[in-house]
């Protein structure tokens, strides 16, 4: 009212009050317009579609492939459907050492050719994974991706080459049937899945080639903690790490890809050392003039089987075909890909920092670094993992995915519990934690039905099983021994370490998976 009555004295004020909501009106819509306006720019930036193929892998997600460990054959009926989809021409190309069939799929019709190869290595399958993936998606219509999808099937030409080397996979081992690494069988070619590849290389003359891999779990980025969970190469086609233009695409595509990946997995992206290699596909694609981009996918945590980073090859694939389509990688700056991050060897999978070690009636303290080995059963079907103590003394310059401060800890053996088991029964009443506190970390197996027990069973459980006839470690470990022990304050147990796993007695819980059986 006030206001009011000030208006009414003064008719200029009332000019003036119109002016100043006339100014506040006009501010709104341009702030409006503004906003109107800068959307669709948000949404066309680079990331935010990064973020959609990440929010909506699931939809693509190729159901019957759920592990690592899936062979040739159970491939085949993913490629035979396709045989009937006029968008996609499936070839034989080849065979491999033991006969098993070589297929490439080729999808799209546009003017820049793209080759990806995955599972050169046998035991590498991730990308293999989202090949398939990805090509769910190619298939798919009327769900948001349509404009993309146009984009790289009218601009691309892509052959996909899926298990490279399925005699490998059959085993899961890194090498073919013969025993060559493929990817150093470049010259020699001696090998008829080398000879293939080859071939492709010469008869498509690709524009740009993904060789795609798994790197162990543990390397880091840089010197630092940070598991990498995806690594990039620009391979170097001769000694003085020339860059020349075919080479330089490739620094801008990986500078894009990991620009993308940056958003997931911040500060775990890792780049390999670009020594030359002169018996290695990559280096050769390089030099036959192939822009050849090499991804190796890392280790996640809590990933065991890589779904998560399948799903991050989804994503960065498909958005560097994108990128290959519109040309738009021309425009990153090539000298950002120095900035990333050196692949370093600086993780174990569990360190014991400071842990004090009682032998021959001396003291001293030490660090355990512990790494859990992957190991094939099951005709390579199933794993069970091997800890074991890959370093002692000093660990100080190094980092664990998992750490232990073991100040004012002693560590001592583990004791072997009295009873043997016969059968899982037997195996139901024991309590980890009741056990481990009493210090016994190795159950014996009966000569019995014992013999009989499903190994899966065990290896689903916490403790360090003992056929008949065998005996535990009965000293604190040392260099290449198991990673079996105690770390007990006093007499009291603090910590049990089973097969290279910690179980904090305070905390305690417990996950499957982690049993070994000796």
């Amino acid at each position: 009212m006030k206001n009011l009555a000030i208006l009414l004295l003064n008719p200029r004020g009332v000019h003036f009050f119109a002016l100043c909501e006339t100014i506040k009106i006009m501010k709104y819509l341009l702030t409006l317009l503004i906003i109107i306006f800068e959307v669709p720019l948000i949404f066309s930036q680079p990331g935010d579609l990064a973020e959609r193929l990440m929010n909506s892998h699931e939809k693509y997600k190729e159901s019957s492939i759920k592990n690592r460990r899936f062979k040739h054959k159970d491939i085949q009926p993913l490629i035979t459907k396709r045989r009937s989809n006029n968008a996609c021409e499936i070839s034989k190309v080849g065979e491999s050492f033991e006969g098993r069939s070589i297929s490439m799929i080729k999808v799209g019709k546009g003017r820049h050719t793209i080759m990806a190869w995955s599972q050169m290595h046998g035991d590498e399958p991730t990308a293999t994974m989202a090949t398939f993936d990805i090509l769910n998606f190619l298939e798919a219509k009327g769900d948001g991706f349509d404009k993309l999808r146009k984009t790289i099937l009218d601009s691309t030409t892509i052959y996909f080459v899926p298990m490279l080397n399925p005699d490998g996979a059959e085993k899961y081992q890194r090498r073919n049937a013969q025993g060559f690494d493929l990817n150093r069988d470049a010259i020699f070619l001696q090998a008829p899945e080398s000879k293939i590849l080859k071939e492709l290389q010469n008869s498509i003359k690709p524009e740009f080639g993904f060789n795609l891999h798994d790197q162990s779990p543990r390397y880091s980025a840089g010197r630092s903690g940070n598991k990498v969970a995806v690594s990039f190469l620009a391979t170097a086609y001769d000694y003085p790490r020339s860059i020349n233009s075919v080479r330089e695409k490739s620094m801008q595509l990986i500078v894009k890809m990991n620009r993308d990946l940056q958003k997931f997995i911040p500060g775990k992206v890792g780049r390999y050392s670009d020594d030359h290699e002169p018996r290695g596909f990559g280096d050769n694609f390089q030099k036959w003039g192939t822009t050849l981009i090499l991804v190796e996918s890392g280790g996640y945590a809590g990933d065991p089987e890589k779904q998560y980073i399948r799903k991050l090859n989804f994503m960065s694939l498909l958005t560097a075909f994108e990128t290959i389509a519109d040309g738009s990688y021309s425009k990153e700056n090539k000298d950002k890909y120095e900035d990333i991050p050196q692949n370093g060897r600086a993780l174990f999978d569990l360190i014991i920092r400071g842990a004090t070690v009682n032998k021959d009636n001396k003291s001293y303290r030490t660090d355990l670094g512990i790494n859990r080995t992957e190991v094939n059963y099951a005709n390579a079907s199933k794993f069970f993992f091997s800890g074991r103590v890959e370093e002692y003394g000093d660990l100080s310059t190094v980092f664990g995915t998992e750490e232990i401060d073991a100040s004012g800890l002693t560590l001592t053996a583990g004791k072997v519990y009295p009873t043997a088991i016969n059968s899982i029964q037997d195996l139901k009443t024991l309590s980890p934690k009741d056990l481990f506190k009493q210090g016994y970390l190795y159950v014996k197996l009966g000569s019995g039905d014992a013999s009989r027990l499903p190994f899966g069973s065990l290896y689903e459980q916490h403790f360090h099983f003992l056929k008949p006839g065998k005996s535990p470690v009965t000293k604190s470990p040392e260099l290449g021994s198991a990673g079996t022990f105690l770390l007990k304050k006093g007499n009291i147990v603090k910590y049990a370490v089973v097969n290279g796993y910690a179980y904090d007695l305070e905390k305690f819980k417990t996950s499957t998976g982690n049993g070994f059986i000796e």
